[in-house]
């Protein structure tokens, strides 16, 4: 099964809450064009971005109210993507004329899509960011184009060895290198631990009361099919924290959202529940974040140009690559799931006609 095959009958981010509005907002996801904008009522909806008179992108409409009508002859949908003028208004409506519908979701600051079969939308299976919503927390982010295959991320969010290299001015030190790692899968999640005792504060870890040596820690959870929570940080040696049990907690959110095979929509961001009035600690940390996220991003786009150019080379796997590994297997077994399904439900129709 290939692996750029995308999961379907799951949920999506398809932008930040705060981004989408009554005009028309367009993105790709999953290979499937989709336009999204709020009612007056408040409420999202969102429909495949082509009318289907002559497929031209909805999102390039004129909205009236709640409805949309497409800049090339003016059919006009309702807020259900169903016709409700045609161009030429002696004509009757034909109600079968309408856009495809997506279930939509708004949680965790994010607007979410169901990329599947309509029927099976639950938001019970949305990824559990309970911690961007939870009284006394903080939580804000950003979002990144990236040049890449969603999995690159997920390999790259599981696997913190790359931080000593990559991000060597800011959260990278030579002890991710020297500590072991623990991976387990638990409850369809994949778990992958780090704890370094007693070592020296990375550079963007360092304030006045962080000078010495510290206890540092990295949790990372795939959350199937495509987002990555990791709760990270430090804490004074003095103060005899654990990997059970750290007084402060922060949580690094990413959610990667598929738009071709070669390119994802990242979302990002970072949750805390200590100093949470404090808004410029809050913008402080999304620039960290965007610092080290955009040297990421050189590093993936090019491994991407590279896999391209090298298609009779295959990546190795080592021990640090171990979180990723699995992630890559739960993302197989799905498309495997997935991939039968289909096939049943082809053979059923098949089974009819005859």
């Amino acid at each position: 099964m290939p692996d750029n095959v995308f999961v379907q009958n799951q949920w999506y981010v398809i932008g930040w809450s705060r981004d989408i509005g009554p005009e028309p907002y367009a993105r790709t996801v999953c290979g499937e064009p989709i336009l999204v904008y709020r009612k007056q009522n408040g409420e999202v909806t969102a429909m495949r971005d082509a009318c289907p008179h002559r497929l031209l992108p909805l999102s390039m409409g004129i909205k009236e109210g709640d409805n949309i009508r497409c800049r090339y002859h003016g059919l006009m949908l309702d807020a259900e993507g169903r016709a409700v003028e045609m161009p030429l208004r002696s004509d009757r409506v034909n109600p079968a004329l309408c856009a495809r519908r997506y279930p939509v979701v708004e949680r965790y600051s994010f607007v979410w899509v169901w990329i599947g079969d309509a029927a099976r939308a639950d938001p019970s299976l949305l990824p559990d960011y309970w911690m961007c919503e939870k009284e006394g927390w903080v939580f804000d982010g950003d979002t990144y184009f990236v040049r890449c295959n969603y999995q690159l991320l997920v390999d790259n969010l599981m696997d913190l060895t790359h931080e000593t290299y990559v991000h060597a001015t800011t959260i990278g030190q030579q002890e991710l290198m020297d500590t072991p790692i623990n991976t387990r899968v638990e409850d369809g999640k994949v778990v992958v631990e780090r704890w370094m005792p007693n070592v020296p504060t990375p550079p963007a870890y360092r304030q006045p009361h962080l000078s010495g040596n510290v206890d540092r820690w990295q949790i990372c959870y795939f959350l199937p099919p495509s987002s990555v929570v990791i709760d990270v940080g430090v804490a004074p040696v003095e103060e005899g924290a654990t990997l059970e049990n750290h007084p402060v907690r922060s949580f690094v959110i990413d959610a990667m959202s598929p738009e071709t095979e070669t390119t994802t929509y990242y979302y990002w961001g970072a949750a805390r529940n200590t100093d949470i009035g404090n808004d410029e600690r809050t913008q402080r940390t999304k620039e960290v974040q965007r610092q080290v996220f955009a040297e990421d991003l050189d590093v993936l786009e090019a491994q991407q140009r590279s896999l391209a150019r090298n298609p009779d080379l295959r990546m190795l796997n080592f021990n640090i690559d171990s979180g990723g590994v699995r992630a890559r297997m739960i993302i197989r077994r799905m498309l495997r799931t997935q991939a039968d399904e289909a096939a049943r439900g082809r053979n059923a129709r098949e089974t009819d006609a005859a």
